[in-house]
Order: C-alpha cells, then structure tokens, then sequence
C-alpha cells in the first residue's frame, strides 16, 4: 500500500518556523520527485518546492524561495520542507507528493490525480 503522511503543521505566529516531514512507503521511493503543495481557502493549489534524486535536481517556488527549503532523506524515505519567517500568507493545507517526473525550472509536472498525494497538513500563521 502506497501511503505518503504528512505531518509537522500547526498553528505559528508571523515570523516563526514550521517544518513538515512527508514519510513515503509502498514505492520506490529513490525513483520518485517528490513535491510540497499547498491549497490556502478558497484558491486552487499551488506549488511550493519539489526535488528529485533520479534527476538531481531541486525548485522551490519563486515567493518563497528565501523562506523555504526543501530535503530529502533517501535512507528514511522522507521529504521535509523547512518554512521561516512565515507569513499569515503562508496559510494553508500542504500536501506531499510523489511522481515519476521531472524537475527542473518548476513543479508543473506533477499533475493530480496522477502520482501520489498525501491527506495534507494544515499550516495557519496567525499575526
């Protein structure tokens, strides 16, 4: 069974650090790009960063790309996004994924339904 579980969100003041851990089982997790997502009330997701082993490479979205990082552990078979100085924007649920795709200059390959998605963990920066 393929699971991807987010966890790491909650509740942070403007300025303050989260950091989200999606642990991968079921897959070929070395195979995979793995992506952060997030969806803020009322708006479409959106992209956040993605990485892949297999093309070695690594992008993370253009308005957060001071704040937010993303790694990779091959050996625990999970992806981590590390969030600073968090803005009340920044609000949102944030999803895992995992596909076969590449990674370069963007996230826009990875394309739901396609690949797999975890259930999301809500992140609300308060001011």
């Amino acid at each position: 069974e393929v699971r991807l579980v987010e966890s790491g969100g909650g509740l942070v003041q403007a300025g303050g650090s989260l950091r989200l851990t999606c642990e991968a089982s079921g897959f070929v997790f070395d195979d995979y790009a793995l992506g952060w997502f997030r969806q803020a009330p009322g708006k479409e997701r959106e992209e956040v960063a993605c990485v892949s082993s297999a093309y070695g490479s690594a992008y993370v979205e253009n308005s957060v790309r001071d704040r937010f990082r993303i790694s990779i552990d091959n050996a625990k078979d999970t992806v981590h996004l590390e969030m600073g100085s968090l803005k009340p924007e920044d609000t949102g649920v944030y999803y895992c994924a995992a596909d076969l795709v590449p990674v370069d200059s963007a996230c826009s390959a990875f394309i739901p339904p396609s690949g797999y998605w975890g259930q999301g963990t809500q992140v609300t920066v308060s001011l």
